[in-house]
């Protein structure tokens, strides 16, 4: 199995070269050969020139796009390059490569089209599990998804996830643009994948600052309930199949 990790990056100057460095001294399981690209989302630091310094492979984004904008860029170049998956990790150093083989062990056994890294289902090795203003709204998030879908996903807003060929084509083409976490998730049970969530371990971030800030949470449950809301009545297209 070919894997891209999709590394979206903002303002990420002191975190993205040590992020890298422990991907590169990672080992991988038997038969999955693992990239990395950098997707530069039009920061305005040093990001792209230590990438360059530290040979990283690097896409640099024209502007700032935002999250959804970075990773569909990501999905679209792993489309391209004939990747059999890709793995949304994030290089601000939360994200632990060591969980990589549990993120992608059902991708392997074909027992899940997309996975989500959870920090809830068992207490990793870090203790790190965000505030517990974050967790309620996680909390909530998660009920409205499981009333709309049926899925059960306990850390809907993990940026750690996997997506085996069939759902990485259909992100390609159809991206949520803020905020896309939770919203894909919609999208992507809607149409049919198999969504499954295993344990992972993440740590608190390392350097920059984090798109959700507590003045902004507010704003944001709203602008994330309403979004939920939309994907799920969403008309399917009958074009589209989880087995094209």
């Amino acid at each position: 199995m070919r894997v891209l990790l999709i590394l979206p990056a903002y303002n990420e100057q002191e975190t993205i070269a040590k992020t890298v460095s422990r991907i590169r001294s990672a080992s991988f399981p038997p038969g999955v050969a693992v990239d990395y690209l950098v997707i530069n989302d039009g920061s305005a630091d040093r990001t792209e020139a230590i990438c360059r310094e530290h040979g990283i492979p690097c896409l640099t984004l024209a502007q700032n796009l935002g999250i959804g904008g970075a990773v569909q860029t990501g999905y679209l170049y792993a489309l391209r390059e004939g990747y059999d998956a890709a793995v949304q990790f994030d290089g601000d150093g939360q994200h632990d490569i060591g969980s990589l083989g549990a993120l992608l062990q059902p991708l392997l056994e074909d027992t899940a089209d997309f996975t989500v890294g959870s920090r809830f289902l068992e207490e990793g090795s870090s203790g790190f599990h965000s505030t517990l203003l974050r967790r309620v709204g996680i909390r909530y998030l998660s009920g409205l998804i499981r009333l709309v879908t049926g899925a059960k996903v306990l850390d809907v807003t993990s940026g750690y996830r996997a997506a085996n060929r069939q759902a990485l084509t259909y992100l390609a083409g159809d991206y949520p643009v803020d905020y896309p976490e939770p919203e894909s998730l919609v999208l992507l049970r809607k149409r049919g994948f198999r969504i499954r969530e295993v344990p992972v371990n993440m740590f608190e971030r390392e350097g920059g600052q984090s798109s959700i800030s507590s003045t902004r949470s507010v704003y944001y449950m709203i602008k994330v309930t309403l979004a939920i809301l939309c994907a799920a009545v969403r008309r399917r297209d009958p074009s589209w199949s989880t087995r094209k």
